[in-house]
């Protein structure tokens, strides 16, 4: 006996249904089935198999559950560029420093009397020039490629042509202010090549990816030539501390003392400038992003021996680009061979302290932010239910 449709009685016969009741439905030629939501006549009638529905090919799970991409990857909307924060300040404060530093040259250069001290206060200025040109293209190309990023274009080439042709920029506008204010002799072609070089350099060095390192290295290196500039107020009450009398031995030790002691200062002043832009950057980015992950102490490290790094690049500047300047300096007299190779070895000195120094300073402020570990010996305090 079987069962009738309709109808609520079991079935009687002991022996399973034969599988021919039910045709099987193949995947390739399974017919279009229709959806659970919608009752259909048959279903009201009890004509229609009793099988679970057949979910339609392709199909992940319910309506009510998102399907995800079968290869892993996240839309490129939900994590948004890392930005340097305060890029146009800095750019600004970079290129109003350059400027200044290109007024003063020019001064200095015209108020000597003759030429051959003019070639020797260039050979002095120079290096003041190139690292001012150097952080000003840096600034003025993350500035650019800050722009790019927050419009969501973060290719990496891309950025590394946009860093360039924002250092070409300045470098261009900077060659053109020195051949144009500065007087026409061969000194101002030596200065306006090198400083054209230090900028588009600077600004290759913009096109890294981490944006936000780069940005504090700057604000670090702007800080730390500010600072030196201030500094040199207070040489002279440092001379006679340390002992500056009026034998040789007394005043070069005192020179010595008065440079280490600029140098320690200035590397302080990186580190320190270099965690607080760091901290800002990733407080910005946990208000506007709370998935942003915070820089971890590779990137302190990095930021607080940035500005040393910038010394020791700007060095190399000057004695390539330079060079003919530099010789033409020492050649003037035996005096002045000696003040030219001491003022380099002082400046490598002093970008070799500064790069140390901040980043010491930039790993230990980093370390007070962390709490104490915690350790597998500790007890873990029990939750009371109620």
């Amino acid at each position: 006996m079987t069962k009738q449709p309709g109808s609520s009685a079991p079935a009687e016969s002991d022996r399973p249904a034969p599988a021919a009741d039910v045709p099987p439905v193949e995947q390739d030629t399974a017919p279009e089935l229709t959806s659970a939501s919608e009752p259909t006549a048959a279903a009201d009638d009890g004509l229609a198999p009793d099988r679970p529905a057949v979910p339609a090919r392709g199909s992940t799970g319910t309506a009510d559950q998102p399907t995800e991409a079968q290869d892993g990857s996240t839309d490129a909307s939900d994590s948004a560029p890392a930005v340097a924060p305060g890029t146009p300040l800095l750019a600004l404060l970079a290129l109003g420093w350059l400027a200044a530093m290109l007024w003063s040259t020019r001064e200095v250069i015209n108020s000597a009397a003759a030429g051959l001290t003019a070639i020797s206060l260039s050979a002095f200025a120079l290096p003041g020039v190139i690292s001012a040109a150097l952080v000003a293209g840096a600034a003025f190309a993350l500035f650019g490629v800050d722009l790019l990023a927050r419009r969501g274009s973060d290719r990496v080439t891309l950025r590394f042509v946009a860093a360039i042709g924002s250092g070409l920029l300045i470098a261009l506008a900077a060659a053109f202010a020195i051949n144009l204010t500065y007087a026409d002799n061969a000194t101002t072609n030596v200065i306006a090549g090198t400083t054209a070089a230090a900028a588009t350099i600077g600004g290759a060095i913009a096109g890294a990816r981490n944006a936000p390192v780069v940005g504090a290295v700057v604000a670090a290196a702007l800080g730390t030539l500010l600072f030196v500039v201030a500094f040199s107020q207070a040489r002279d009450p440092l001379f006679d501390l340390f002992g500056a009398g009026d034998t040789q031995e007394s005043l070069l030790s005192a020179a010595k003392w008065v440079s280490r002691t600029e140098s320690l200062l200035a590397g302080l002043v990186a580190g320190l400038l270099a965690f607080g832009y760091l901290t800002w950057a990733r407080r910005r980015a946990a208000r506007e992003d709370g998935a942003a992950s915070a820089p971890r102490w590779p990137a302190y490290l990095l930021a607080g021996a940035g500005p040393g790094l910038f010394l020791l690049l700007a060095e190399v500047i000057i004695r390539v680009g330079g060079r003919s300047l530099l010789d033409l300096a020492g050649a003037l007299s035996e005096a002045d061979a000696v003040a030219q190779t001491s003022l380099g070895t002082s400046r490598i000195d002093n970008g070799i302290w500064v790069l140390f120094v901040g980043a010491l300073t930039a790993m230990i402020a980093f370390g007070r932010t962390l709490g104490p570990a915690r350790s597998d010996d500790d007890p873990v305090e029990a939750v009371e239910t109620p």
